[in-house]
């Protein structure tokens, strides 16, 4: 299981030893959700902070765009240290030429999906990405309530991607917690998006680990 810890939940202040921490963990890669406050009801990072997470991070930035109009941004991100870039489904009207121009730019491709977005709407497009995010909660904001009608997404997505022989991950986001990480592992989960549950513990190093040894 990939785990990819989202420094949305982290502390702000201190974010060069927030990343120092997760280099040192057992954590895979380094979430980024970039919010636009128009696509998603909230702002969050922009260019300068992922350069400067680039300068320290010493694993994958795995990068989700919470934007409109993505296009106009893919080669940015890609000078700006992202090794994997994540586009919204929804936010996305020419879908195969951004998949496309994420590759072309160097990076992995992810589409999400937000929890009203059928899992079929990927049938054409499933062989193209690297990743599928299944969001578990409605995008745009912390701690919210894991959405249970997730777990037959998972099904439903790992399916397809067996129907069509394809190698996509499937990552979930949005109330991850170890309580209900065992379960999304078991119904086809690969990566893990976790924030609260690993920043706003006593010890984020040894949650890392727990959430790591759930499946070892």
């Amino acid at each position: 299981m990939i785990l990819s810890p989202s420094i949305l939940s982290a502390d702000f202040g201190n974010l060069q030893s927030e990343i120092e921490m997760l280099n040192k963990s057992n954590a895979d890669w380094i979430h980024v959700d970039v919010m636009d406050g128009v696509f998603v009801p909230n702002i969050s990072f922009g260019f300068p902070v992922l350069k400067f997470v680039n300068k320290i991070a010493k694993k994958e930035i795995d990068v989700h765009l919470m934007i409109d109009n993505p296009d106009s941004y893919i080669k940015q991100f890609s000078e700006a240290g992202a090794s994997i870039l994540t586009v919204h489904y929804e936010s996305c009207t020419h879908l195969h030429r951004t998949i496309q121009d994420i590759k072309n730019n160097g990076m992995k491709t992810g589409l999400a999906l937000n929890p009203h977005t059928p899992v079929s709407f990927l049938e054409n497009i499933i062989a193209d990405i690297n990743m599928v995010l299944i969001m578990s909660v409605n995008p745009g904001f912390a701690a919210q309530k894991f959405i249970p009608n997730t777990y037959n997404k998972i099904e439903e997505l790992k399916k397809l991607i067996e129907s069509k022989q394809s190698k996509t991950l499937i990552q979930v986001d949005g109330g991850v917690n170890l309580d209900n990480a065992k379960m999304l592992i078991e119904k086809g989960a690969d990566s893990l998006v976790a924030g609260n549950a690993i920043f706003n513990t006593p010890n984020p190093t040894e949650t890392i680990k727990k959430f790591k040894n759930i499946t070892a």
